[in-house]
């Protein structure tokens, strides 16, 4: 196939993902770059429309946010490293309550296999958990639209509520967090740029998970620290990374029957819920015990992904270095435990 062909599929789903974030934006949705996007290409991949999601660009655009996301740390952030103790010391107890429960739903209602609904139920990365899931003999597609499904919803869910609910909203042009392209200096522009490919180069050679948002999200927070540069990436291109993620989670649905997705999103939905359910307990208990304000522990505790849940904490203006490092530990978590956990729970399997 030549290559303007599975560009051309490409470019349809960026399109509609820039129709879905201005109406979203419009609506006054809360995150509306992301969550548009996300929304049309998962109606528009299940509709059959000939879609495809931009893959290619993932590594390009992660690590501006990776930017974004370190210019909120400050020097202040590390007097309140203590306050984060208890959250560290919850979070093994959380993910296994949140995957025994997801199992349970896989397992028992959704009637799949042990392996696909362990792997399916894990709190992980979507790509590492579908990486373990096919070495162990799982059922691939099914555990990537698990795993899909589970962002998909948890992101909607958290979305609305705290905006419709709670009265978050995201700022435009006009808003005072706006950034033009020109209103960085020439040296910030290298400085952020340099924050951005050395710290996605160097995490994925460190082996850091989430290295493309995790390594440039360090380097940036250091810069900012350190005071060599002040300000975030143009809103400009936060938009366009938001709506380039929006557009490849919407369109991880390609391909999938409308049975398949009946069933799956069906069991995702109920496994979600339920995991909200018990991060809004263990996030209680936080705020209880340690101060931590309740809606922060919530976010830190649901478990969707990395990069959109510390947007969601970004627009929300809470504590984002304390949500991404606590997403960041959560997946590394996962990532390192549950093969050995597989293998010594097999016998019951």
């Amino acid at each position: 196939m030549p290559a303007y062909s599975r560009l051309i599929p490409q470019a349809f789903a960026l399109a509609i993902g820039v129709a879905g974030g201005v109406g979203a934006y419009l609506l006054g949705l809360p995150l509306p770059w992301m969550l548009g996007p996300m929304i049309v290409n998962t109606v528009a991949a299940m509709l059959c429309a000939p879609v495809a999601g931009p893959d290619g660009l993932r590594f390009y655009v992660i690590p501006i946010i990776g930017v974004m996301l370190g210019s909120s740390i400050t020097p202040e952030i590390f007097g309140l490293l203590g306050t984060w103790l208890i959250t560290l010391a919850l979070l093994p107890f959380f993910l296994a309550c949140a995957a025994g429960i997801s199992f349970a739903v896989y397992k028992r209602i959704g009637g799949y296999d042990a392996v696909t609904a362990f792997y399916a139920a894990m709190p992980g990365g979507i790509n590492e958990m579908l990486i373990l899931g096919a070495e162990a003999g799982g059922n691939e597609r099914r555990i990537a639209l698990a795993h899909a499904a589970r962002v998909l919803i948890i992101i909607v869910f958290v979305a609305l509520f705290f905006g419709l609910f709670v009265g978050v909203s995201s700022g435009g042009p006009d808003a005072p967090q706006w950034i033009g392209l020109y209103e960085i200096s020439l040296i910030d522009y290298l400085i952020l740029g340099l924050c951005a490919v050395a710290g996605a180069i160097l995490g994925k050679r460190l082996g850091l998970p989430a290295s493309p948002v995790f390594g440039p999200m360090i380097l940036s927070g250091i810069a900012h620290i350190a005071g060599w540069v002040t300000v975030a990436p143009p809103t400009l291109f936060v938009v366009a990374a938001q709506i380039t993620i929006g557009t490849i989670i919407g369109t991880r649905f390609i391909g999938a029957t409308m049975a398949e997705v009946r069933k799956d999103i069906g069991l995702s939905a109920i496994a979600s819920l339920l995991m909200l359910i018990a991060a809004i307990g263990f996030a209680e208990a936080i705020a209880w015990i340690s101060g931590v304000p309740l809606a922060q522990a919530f976010l830190a505790f649901s478990p969707g992904g990395l990069t959109e849940m510390s947007l969601l904490t970004l627009a929300m203006g809470q504590d984002v270095t304390y949500v991404s490092v606590m997403h960041i530990i959560r997946i590394t978590l996962v990532i390192a435990i549950a093969p050995f956990v597989f293998k010594w729970a097999r016998r019951w399997f």
